[in-house]
């Protein structure tokens, strides 16, 4: 167990490469329960998440899933999120742990003046999150209704307990995420593990996600950089219209001077975040990839040098690693070895 935001936390339970095995081959199970969750309700609850979000709100469904970010005027990114529209004028947000309160003042801050109302709903949701090949069918064993489909959400019982599920993973695998009462998360769990979803902890899940390439908040994602230079262009809508519009759209028309890229040591082993790319640039993301048995991560690197198939070196421990950046996600090298 470790400390994180204020959270005890399973960092493993059998082992990382066993977990994260287990993920890709079968299914496993994560207590994700430090997640912030805001809920956002009322006739203007859309024009509020339509400033704060970069990505379009409007766009969703009812029962809709959508990932963005959230931003300052100068385009630095303050959290990334997952809002789910779970009726016509209410939205679930949810958070990243550790930014969980700021995300809360800044939604509050800029409530004032919409006909909406911003709600604390994190300690009203435990969260669990099921992913690999198996986890649908180890899911759907327990489930009232069949689950829905990839990023949407509906209300369904498990076990006797009615909880929200949703389409949505930090793994790169198909999978769901369960968010339920806390006083019914341990039943719901047990009934999971007893039909084959192995408990995976952090250090699983961080693996996982830098396979997909994720981005993690803290290392891939900060203030200090906006949505462009950190590959998440796709989320930021063009009409504009939300907080740091302005900023990302500058950085669009420039150019950006720097990008985060996947990366595979192609030599002996793996980066940590915070070592160095030699001639400039900064390792956010470094693990070793059980799945592909190499040094695995993601780096931001000067524009220039950032295309697929450029070579580089980094800084590891005073070593020089030899590097090349490669396409998304970073489970491609496996197809192409196979």
């Amino acid at each position: 167990m470790v400390a994180f935001a204020g959270w005890e936390m399973p960092l493993r339970y059998d082992g990382v490469i066993a977990e994260h095995e287990a993920v890709r081959d079968v299914a496993g199970i994560f207590d994700v329960s430090h997640m912030g969750q805001i809920e956002t309700v009322g006739p203007q609850a859309l024009e509020l998440l339509e400033l704060l979000c970069s990505n379009d709100v409007a766009r969703m469904p009812i029962g809709g899933a959508q990932y963005s970010v959230l931003l300052r005027e100068d385009g630095g990114v303050l959290d990334d999120l997952f809002t789910y529209r779970l009726e016509a004028e209410r939205y679930l947000t949810v958070t990243n742990a550790a930014n969980h309160e700021r995300d809360l003042g800044w939604f509050r801050e800029h409530a004032g003046g919409f006909d909406a109302q911003v709600i604390d709903r994190a300690a009203d949701y435990a969260m669990l999150a099921v992913q690999g090949p198996v986890a649908r069918e180890i899911v759907q064993a327990i489930a009232s209704a069949p689950l829905p489909e990839r990023m949407t959400i509906a209300e369904r019982t498990l076990e006797g307990s009615s909880m929200l599920v949703a389409g949505t993973g930090y793994t790169g695998e198909d999978g769901v995420e369960l968010l339920l009462d806390p006083a019914d998360a341990v039943e719901v769990w047990e009934a999971l593990v007893r039909r084959g979803a192995k408990p995976a902890g952090l250090a699983a899940r961080d693996t996982l996600r830098t396979e997909a390439c994720y981005h993690l908040y803290g290392n891939d994602l900060s203030t200090d950089r906006g949505p462009i230079e950190a590959g998440l262009g796709w989320c930021v809508r063009r009409s504009g219209g939300f907080v740091g519009a302005q900023a990302v759209a500058a950085v669009r028309e420039a150019g950006p001077s720097e990008m985060l890229v996947p990366f595979v040591i192609t030599d002996r082993g793996a980066a940590r975040p915070g070592d160095l790319v030699i001639g400039g640039g900064v390792v956010t993301s470094g693990t070793f990839s059980p799945t592909l048995e190499i040094g695995i991560g993601m780096a931001y690197l000067p524009a220039a040098g950032a295309a697929v198939g450029s070579e580089f070196e980094i800084d590891v421990r005073g070593k020089h690693r030899h590097a090349r950046v490669h396409e998304r996600p970073l489970l491609k090298v496996r197809a192409a070895n196979q």
